[in-house]
């Protein structure tokens, strides 16, 4: 796997969308102040970046302990993710970001402390969810040098941004993009998703596989 920060950039901003968070960033904030809201975004962002760095820095020894080989797990994320993409290009919601806290008004209720909700659900799992954790970890347990681990690390600071602009921008993005223009990305990303869970998967045959051509 190429270990470019370009390459890791494009896999993470199509798994780790900070769009799919932007219902339950709006409703959980509505009633907020412009302060408290830029706080949210802001211990949100920092949260996935901390979730990112610690995955990235524990990824294979997790993988080592349970006796897990990367090849296999390459080959398991890379499942994970299809599937995902699969869901995105048919135009349903990410299965493995729930629409937690979310009642049928689409409303959070009770209202719940800013720290709280930027963790859990804005961070995770809305932000990074299963899929997100998967590849970092995949991407992570597949570093042969400090420069590719720095990589992923340099990668994830800007998905952490963008993060942060994404949400500070929520209103006027949804306003923008509308029901339709957030079903088209979402098909995009679902395309672009694909690809990158094949080429996965592909790595992860090769490991398992040594011999494939």
């Amino acid at each position: 796997m190429s270990f470019e920060v370009s390459k890791i950039l494009l896999a993470f901003l199509v798994l780790i969308n900070p769009l799919a968070a932007l219902t339950i960033y709006l409703d959980a904030t509505a009633d907020y102040t412009r302060a408290e809201r830029r706080s949210v975004a802001r211990i949100c962002a920092i949260s996935v970046f901390i979730i990112m760095v610690i995955f990235t820095l524990s990824g294979q020894y997790i993988l080592k302990g349970l006796g897990i080989s990367i090849g296999a797990f390459q080959v398991a994320g890379g499942c994970l993710v299809f599937l995902i993409s699969l869901s995105l290009i048919n135009g349903n919601n990410n299965p493995s970001k729930p629409k937690i806290g979310i009642d049928e008004n689409s409303t959070l209720t009770p209202r719940i402390s800013k720290n709280s909700i930027a963790v859990v659900p804005l961070a995770m799992p809305m932000v990074i969810g299963p899929g997100g954790i998967s590849t970092v970890v995949i991407y992570a347990s597949s570093s042969k040098t400090y420069w590719h681990t720095l990589s992923i690390i340099a990668a994830s600071l800007i998905i952490s941004i963008i993060c942060y602009l994404t949400l500070r921008a929520g209103n006027r993005v949804s306003r923008y993009l509308g029901n339709t223009g957030m079903n088209i990305l979402n098909r995009v990303m679902g395309l672009l998703l694909a690809a990158v869970a094949v080429e996965i998967m592909a790595a992860g045959l090769k490991a398992i596989f040594p011999n494939l051509s």
